[in-house]
């Protein structure tokens, strides 16, 4: 057999299958639907195919897409259990702002599929068929155990909160999916972190912020701060704030501990309105914080309340 594109017509269910797959077959495809080992071999001579793996040829000499890649990830790992996983799970359950380059793959531990150099794969003792469902034909973690397992694998605790409050903010699952996930999984990193994102989602954790933030304060030894102070913004609406210091001179600090929940686009957009309606003058000094940082660098967030508290105490009293 030879010919160019044409080859892809002589043999029939070729092209379908080279379609379903983004042009990406096995070896052993391939003989199912009577294309002999020769065949392919002179394919490749003649540089009308490639060959990605030992068992894996892709049946044109164009660039490769990422739904190519992602059929040569699973194609690759012969026998190997795989998934898509992580990252590009997540990719493929449309969650938007979080996507990455490389394709990922989950694998039983141990395991050794081919690799190249845009492909991530993660070897864990977990891999249950129930996490995997099947999306165009490729096996795919869920959009819970996706999100778990790309939070955990991440240095920073700031990524592994915004991304299970992301997965729930997008409305891709709830927060009670993703929690028992979460038990599924372990003793894993960022577990208590994750918790508390996705309690911040749920609602449970609106004042959490706040009284962690205020225990903070207690142990370095600072004032008291009054929390959720009642006040109206230019529009004549009620607002609460989180926590506020008055000073002897009737001067104010007025810290906002954010959530996760901030995070989100459309919150993000109604706190900057809301800080511009409250507004600020000469007795009023207000700061953000997020209180993921009161947990993980309060050195730092003392350090901050204490200088604006020192600069607001340094102040003349007034005098009438």
């Amino acid at each position: 057999m030879t010919g160019g594109a044409a080859f892809l017509d002589r043999v029939p269910g070729i092209r379908a299958l080279a379609t379903r797959q983004h042009g990406v077959c096995t070896r052993a495809q391939l003989a199912g639907l009577g294309v002999a080992p020769h065949h392919v071999a002179a394919q490749l001579r003649a540089r009308r195919w490639r060959e990605v793996a030992h068992d894996v040829v892709v049946l044109h000499r164009g660039p490769s897409t990422r739904e190519a890649r992602c059929w040569a990830a699973v194609l690759g790992a012969g026998s190997v259990p795989v998934a898509l996983a992580c990252w590009t799970a997540l990719e493929r359950h449309r969650l938007q702002g979080w996507t990455r380059d490389e394709v990922h793959v989950v694998v039983p531990r141990g395991d050794k599929p081919a690799r190249w150099p845009w492909l991530v794969v993660h070897e864990s003792r977990r891999h249950d068929a129930e996490d995997v469902t099947v999306q165009a034909g490729l096996p795919v973690h869920g959009v819970e155990r996706a999100a778990i397992d790309a939070a955990a694998w991440q240095p920073s605790w700031r990524t592994a909160s915004g991304l299970v409050a992301a997965v729930v903010q997008q409305r891709l699952t709830t927060p009670d999916a993703v929690l028992g996930e979460l038990e599924r999984a372990g003793r894993i990193r960022h577990r208590r972190t994750m918790q508390l994102a996705l309690l911040d989602v749920m609602g449970g954790a609106q004042s959490l912020e706040e009284i962690d933030f205020a225990r903070l304060c207690r142990r370095a030894g600072l004032p008291e701060p009054s929390r959720q102070e009642r006040r109206r913004d230019s529009r004549g609406k009620v607002r609460f704030l989180d926590v506020e210091w008055r000073l002897r001179d009737g001067g104010r600090l007025v810290v906002e501990v954010d959530g996760v929940g901030h995070l989100a686009h459309e919150q993000w957009y109604d706190d900057l309105l809301r800080d511009a309606e409250l507004g600020s003058d000469a007795e009023t000094v207000r700061i953000r914080i997020l209180a993921g940082a009161a947990r993980h660098e309060p050195d730092r967030v003392l350090a901050i309340v204490r200088r604006h508290l020192s600069a607001l105490d340094r102040r003349p009293v007034r005098r009438w």
